[in-house]
């Protein structure tokens, strides 16, 4: 499978394609950074980064699918943020192609792999040397490595949720973010299950717009003015 990561950000914008089929170096079949300048009104930044989308979903018509960071809420310029989040999906939307969300803690532990072995914090260091360790490229700035990171868990949510790839087969951290199931045992939700992973929360955490329709997408709008009295 190949996917396209995006690590959303007006000032440092990554994004990697990444194809799931090869090991090494083979599997990142570009990658880069998009900057827009602070000078410059904020629409036209989000126009820019949207149309940026777009022109890569073009020239890489082989992507099956994206998967994006999502902007957590709650910390500063979380409205920005999330504005840009939304610019970048309406690109993802009109080419109508399948979207996981990873926020950042959670694409923090898909980078460990395994949290028991890999513990601690991941900083933008430790992103970039998990890229370099993954792919054996040398040279990456931590927007490109999240990017990444990013797309190859992308290609392992799609294809578990595709059934190419067994529950069995996947890392502790991708059975903790994509599979996680809790059953409450105590207080007045004792017995009630609590399905946390990403597989079971389609429509809030991934999107299948490959299934969308030209009419799914078409918008009419009957604009009538009202009546004085």
């Amino acid at each position: 499978m190949i996917t396209l990561g995006i690590d959303p950000s007006l000032t440092g914008f990554g994004w990697c394609v990444h194809n799931a089929s090869v090991s090494g170096k083979g599997r990142v079949l570009a990658k880069g950074t998009l900057k827009t300048p602070a000078s410059r009104i904020f629409y036209w930044r989000y126009m820019y980064l949207r149309e940026a989308v777009a022109k890569l979903l073009d020239r890489y018509a082989e992507v099956e699918a994206v998967g994006v960071e999502s902007p957590p809420f709650g910390e500063g310029y979380s409205e920005g943020l999330f504005g840009l989040f939304l610019y970048v999906n309406e690109a993802i939307l009109c080419h109508r192609k399948n979207v996981v969300y990873f926020d950042p803690l959670r694409l923090k532990l898909l980078a460990k792999m395994d949290p028991a072995v890999r513990q601690g914090t991941m900083d933008k260091g430790d992103m970039v040397d998990a890229a370099r360790q993954d792919t054996g490229i040398p040279k990456w700035n931590h927007n490109e490595a999240d990017a990444y990171i990013i797309a190859r868990s992308a290609a392992r949510f799609w294809e578990l949720h595709a059934g190419v790839i067994a529950p069995d087969e996947l890392t502790p951290a991708e059975e903790q973010v994509f599979r996680s199931v809790h059953v409450f045992s105590r207080g007045p939700k004792a017995g009630i299950t609590d399905k946390r992973g990403i597989l079971f929360k389609e429509g809030d955490r991934f999107y299948q717009f490959s299934a969308l329709t030209p009419e799914d997408l078409t918008i009419e709008i009957n604009i009538s003015p009202s009546k004085g009295e």
